[in-house]
């Protein structure tokens, strides 16, 4: 082989190694893609709107520029926040409809999750319970007098239907199942979930929702 033949034959195999590398480059790239923005809010990676972007495993739902988690019992809630540097995101609680105490979600059992959803409930919401049966005073939650859900009941137009109702209060922290708040007719009817109350806050400061955190992809 002459010096010229081996030269290029050299070039030749530097080009096919730097083609590669930026094939492969452009695949990883791409298989890390953010969905497209769904209304107002960003949709970020690992977040899937559609088999094109995001990591199906975190499915989401884009209809009529209103951004959804599908719940395990098939309803849909709308996602009005996300901060994807904590792997957190906010869902709307379920309406309860003016002069009743039951929650929208009621038929669904409320709110629940796979159980190999990468989601889970996170343990900054402070759920209340409303319209409860009696059986819930032999759990540890706060049914007393100055339960918060008290305040619910009391100021808030959504809860006025369910004011002189048994209710209960509770923070979800780690000892509990993270994947489901659960209502039904015979025990609770209804519920509402604030996120990262703080001792003092009024209750006009509220912040209503549902926090989930996900694991993120491997």
């Amino acid at each position: 082989m002459t010096f010229s033949s081996a030269s290029l034959l050299s070039t030749t195999v530097k080009m096919m190694l730097v083609i590669s590398f930026v094939l492969i480059l452009v695949t990883h790239v791409s298989g890390h893609n953010a969905c497209p923005e769904c209304g107002s809010i960003e949709v970020p990676y690992p977040l899937s709107t559609n088999d094109n972007c995001g990591d199906p495993r975190y499915r989401v739902y884009c209809e009529n520029d209103v951004l959804q988690l599908l719940s395990a019992g098939g309803f849909y809630y709308k996602i009005i926040s996300i901060n994807p540097s904590s792997y957190r995101l906010v869902i709307s609680p379920p309406l309860i409809p003016k002069d009743t105490c039951y929650s929208s979600d009621l038929t669904s059992g409320g709110f629940t999750l796979d159980d190999d959803s990468p989601f889970n409930i996170s343990t900054r919401n402070t759920v209340m319970l409303l319209n409860c049966s009696e059986n819930i005073l032999l759990s540890p939650l706060n049914c007393s007098s100055s339960s918060l859900c008290r305040l619910f009941e009391e100021q808030v137009e959504a809860g006025s239907g369910c004011r002189g109702t048994l209710c209960c209060h509770f923070l979800k922290d780690s000892s509990m199942t993270s994947r489901r708040i659960r209502v039904r007719v015979g025990g609770c009817t209804a519920y509402t979930s604030v996120v990262d109350i703080r001792p003092g806050d009024s209750i006009d400061s509220w912040n209503y929702g549902i926090e989930l955190q996900w694991l993120p992809p491997n």
